[in-house]
């Protein structure tokens, strides 16, 4: 393989992809097909995420749960914070009734999606997994979203993140996890009809307690989070009217609560609440919307979904994930105007950004983040997940980077200057050890394994530091811990 081949045959696989394996550059003879190839093929890891819990089954049994913390909180009026558990380590016996019943699928649902990226033949779709997942962010910091952004991934972002975006918009806005993360699941239009009901009931609770009714009301988070960071982008000039008109038109948009459950059949863990929704038209972004119903807000979307600014803001997020912290703008006029002629259809785009010339420049590099480190550091180093994802989510926070965990709506950044530090590389240092214990001996050569590893991108001071070794883990080592492996290049 010709030099230049071989250099975007190590972009294909490390910046695009989730890191090389062992045999990895050596197989990639045409990368931009071997790329474009991987938006046709079926996404990997059904095998994996087989059998896992759906929203909706997380749904009932969260009612369950939540009903039996209620009933010891009734029948123990104050219930100690933490009682003798196993080995005399103290524990909160409300969480510990949580751990039980949810415990061993949430394990399950980390440790699925640790082999899949481990394992996956097709890693620059699973990259585009992960870059609309984070686009769409959730957190598990959130008590009411814990549950369900795992689902989430599989449900939300798996089955549509090769289709068209208003199908990937309108599966991550119905979702319980973003419904409920956003506090959209309580909104209720300040006029409507479950509104109008609750003040009266409330008013008369206040009176007989003395106290100022407490209302129902509007929340304006998912609507803002919606314009602001997964559609238009902050430069799309909207106003806070819009907002507010958006969420108007978002009420009714939520979850079956735990007695409805109980008590009828349910396919699907949203339900919209034609009670709950605000009536009257709306007027966003200049246009009015009649009052539909549950197709008000979706028409809404529907247009956000094809708007210039939606365009450009998608194609900057996706150039700088792929292609460069601050990436060419000419690239990303043109992957905007290929989502714009496609309708939205995210294929074209992708298949423009592959094709681009900027995308194989030498100046197209990404610094990993702590996740891409630590996948790549499991995929090169042919590291087995096993059954337990412990100690991979344990490094993942010590990095800053927990899995599902964001510091917000926005989502972990992409701009190496976040996650350049002298603490954050000294870490980084720690983990490449751990992560070389890891690596299996048999028949390890640690020079092969670098430049199996890094390819052309293997510096010749890295080779040296390795070859100076004193055991072959610690060569293995020095290649995770080398400044070639921090950068997706």
């Amino acid at each position: 393989m010709d030099s230049d081949r071989f250099r975007a045959a190590a972009s294909a696989v490390n910046r695009f992809g989730l890191g090389a394996r062992p045999g990895d550059l050596a197989q990639v003879t045409d990368p931009p097909a071997w790329l474009l190839a991987q938006v046709q093929q079926p996404l990997a890891g059904a095998s994996e995420f087989a059998g896992l819990p759906t929203s909706l089954e997380y749904l009932r049994r969260e009612g369950v749960v939540n009903r039996k913390r209620r009933e010891l909180r009734i029948e123990n009026r104050e219930v100690p914070e933490k009682t003798p558990g196993p080995g005399g380590k103290p524990v909160n016996p409300l969480a510990e009734i949580y751990r039980q019943e949810f415990g061993a699928d949430l394990r399950r649902e980390a440790v699925a999606r640790w082999r899949v990226a481990a394992g996956t033949d097709t890693p620059f779709a699973e990259r585009l997994v992960r870059f609309w997942s984070n686009h769409f962010a959730v957190s598990v910091d959130k008590g009411p979203a814990r549950l369900y952004a795992a689902p989430f991934e599989r449900e939300a972002i798996r089955p549509h993140w090769n289709g068209r975006f208003i199908d990937l918009l309108l599966a991550v806005e119905t979702h319980p996890a973003m419904l409920r993360y956003l506090d959209q699941a309580q909104s209720v239009g300040p006029d409507s009809m479950l509104a109008r009901r609750a003040d009266r009931r409330l008013a008369r609770r206040a009176r007989r307690a003395d106290q100022p009714p407490r209302q129902l009301g509007l929340n304006e988070n998912l609507a803002r989070e919606i314009m602001e960071l997964h559609t238009l982008g902050l430069d799309a000039h909207y106003s806070q009217g819009d907002v507010t008109e958006f969420a108007r038109a978002l009420t009714g948009w939520s979850t079956p609560f735990p007695g409805q459950l109980e008590r009828g059949d349910f396919d699907s863990a949203f339900l919209y609440r034609p009670a709950a929704h605000e009536p009257g038209t709306r007027t966003v972004l200049g246009r009015r919307y009649e009052d539909t119903g549950f197709d008000q807000a979706r028409a809404i979307l529907a247009d956000f979904a094809l708007h210039p600014a939606t365009a450009r803001h998608l194609s900057l997020q996706l150039a700088r994930h792929l292609v460069a912290d601050d990436p060419p703008p000419s690239l990303v006029d043109r992957l905007a105007a290929a989502y714009l002629r496609g309708g939205g259809y995210l294929p074209a785009v992708y298949a423009e950004l592959i094709r681009a010339p900027e995308s194989w420049d030498a100046k197209a590099v990404k610094f990993r983040t702590p996740q891409d480190y630590l996948v790549a550091g499991v995929r090169g180093g042919g590291i087995s997940i096993g059954d337990s994802p412990q100690p991979f989510e344990a490094w993942a926070n010590r990095l800053g980077q927990p899995t599902f965990k964001p510091r917000s709506p926005a989502g972990f950044s992409d701009v190496a200057m976040d996650w350049i530090g002298a603490d954050a590389l000294w870490k980084r240092i720690q983990t490449a050890e751990g992560l070389a214990v890891r690596v299996p001996r048999a028949g390890l050569d640690p020079h092969a394994f670098g430049r199996a590893l890094l390819g052309p991108n293997l510096r010749g001071d890295t080779v040296t530091a390795m070859a100076r070794a004193e055991a072959p883990q610690q060569a293995i080592a020095i290649a995770f811990a080398s400044p070639e492996f921090q950068w997706r290049a």
